[in-house]
């Protein structure tokens, strides 16, 4: 995730600033510079933006990349997880909360249990009011999502929930529920990009 990447660059700079000063009043040899500087070729989509999945609530099929140009929050989890439906009830005020920008977001809840399927959980859903996108999780999302990002997607009573920004760009969000209004405050600066 991206905040392990800039902890270790973090940490790693700290090093390097240390060894530097151990280093004061000798030669500093001068960096060398690529110039121009190579091109980074665009991020491809994530193969799991590509995957069909039905959504509980409407019967109808769905992918992440039908999305395309909105802000996507999305958590997976299970219907016998407690911790699930506390996160969930938080995810489901976020439209009152967000107001005129919250047209832009995107709710999706993907139960990663293997054991439960459509039926279940369209009664959890029902039960409990969440009318957003629902799915059960196929294979190969899950496996994206713990090979790509963290083992944790696969863990429901953790919370794992990610974002997805208006470019396509997949932030992790920290474990452990979340009220609504942090989550707000989070992506507020992507709604309103």
């Amino acid at each position: 995730m991206r905040s392990r990447a800039c902890l270790r660059t973090l940490t790693l700079a700290v090093a390097c600033v240390a060894v530097l000063a151990g280093c004061a009043g000798k030669a500093v040899p001068t960096p060398t510079f690529v110039d121009p500087i190579p091109l980074v070729a665009a991020p491809t989509m994530p193969s799991w933006f590509g995957v069909q999945m039905v959504d509980v609530n409407t019967g109808k099929s769905f992918r992440i990349s039908d999305f395309s140009g909105k802000v996507i929050l999305l958590d997976t989890m299970a219907t016998w997880c407690p911790t699930c439906q506390g996160e969930m009830s938080q995810i489901q005020l976020l439209p009152g909360m967000l107001g005129a920008s919250g047209s832009n977001l995107i709710r999706i809840s993907l139960d990663v249990d293997p054991n439960e399927d459509a039926a279940i959980l369209k009664k959890y859903a029902a039960t409990n009011n969440f009318d957003w996108y629902i799915a059960i999780a196929p294979s190969a999302v899950g496996e994206f999502l713990a090979k790509n990002y963290d083992i944790d997607y696969l863990n429901p009573p953790l919370q794992p929930m990610l974002f997805i920004d208006k470019t396509g760009g997949v932030y992790g969000l920290p474990t452990g529920i979340k009220s609504a209004i942090s989550i707000g405050k989070t992506l507020a600066q992507y709604l309103g990009q």
